[in-house]
C-alpha cells in the first residue's frame, strides 16, 4: 500500500520537470527560430539575442527544483525512503501541479514573447532594455506557481 503513495509521488515529480521542461523547450525553440533570422540579417545582435532567447528556459530549472525538492522531500536522495500514504503521495501530486501547468503554458507563452521581442530588437536595437521587460512579465507567473507548490509540498506531513 506504501507502494502506491509512492508511485502518486513520483508522478507529480515527474510531472513537474516533464511538462515545464516541454514549456522552456518550445519556448526557447519559438524564440531561437526568430533569433536566427534576425541574426542572419544583423550578426552582431547575437548576444541580445541569446539573452532573449534563453528566457524561457527558465520554467524547466523551476520545474527541475520542484521535482528534486519532492525527490529530497521522500528521502530519496541519500537518505532513508519516507514512507508515503496514498492520500500524501496524492498531494505531493497535486502540489507539484502548479509549476506543472503553469511552467508548461508559461513557458510557451514565454517563448512567443521572447519571439515578439527579438523582433524589436532587431528594427530599435536601442530598445533592448523595453524588450527584455515584456518577456519577464511572463516569467512573474513561473515563479508565483514555483512558490505555491513548495508552500504546498512544505505544508505536507509525512
Amino acid at each position: 500500500m506504501l507502494l502506491d503513495g509512492l508511485v502518486f509521488a513520483l508522478l507529480g515529480s515527474a510531472l513537474a520537470i516533464g511538462l515545464a521542461g516541454i514549456g522552456s523547450a518550445v519556448g526557447v525553440g519559438i524564440a531561437g527560430q526568430v533569433g536566427a533570422g534576425v541574426m542572419t540579417e544583423d550578426p552582431g545582435k547575437f548576444g541580445q539575442v541569446l539573452l532573449l532567447q534563453a528566457l524561457p528556459g527558465t520554467q524547466g530549472i523551476y520545474g527541475l527544483l520542484a521535482g528534486f525538492w519532492v525527490l529530497i522531500k521522500l528521502g530519496l536522495f541519500g537518505g532513508t525512503p519516507v514512507p508515503v500514504t496514498v492520500a500524501q503521495g496524492m498531494q505531493i501530486m497535486f502540489a507539484c501541479l502548479p509549476i506543472a501547468i503553469v511552467g508548461l503554458l508559461s513557458g510557451i507563452a514565454q517563448g512567443k514573447t521572447a519571439a515578439a521581442s527579438i523582433g524589436l530588437i532587431a528594427r530599435r536595437p536601442e530598445e533592448t532594455g523595453k524588450a527584455i521587460i515584456l518577456p519577464a512579465m511572463v516569467e512573474t507567473y513561473a515563479v508565483l506557481s514555483l512558490l505555491a507548490t513548495i508552500l504546498l509540498l512544505n505544508s505536507i506531513k509525512l
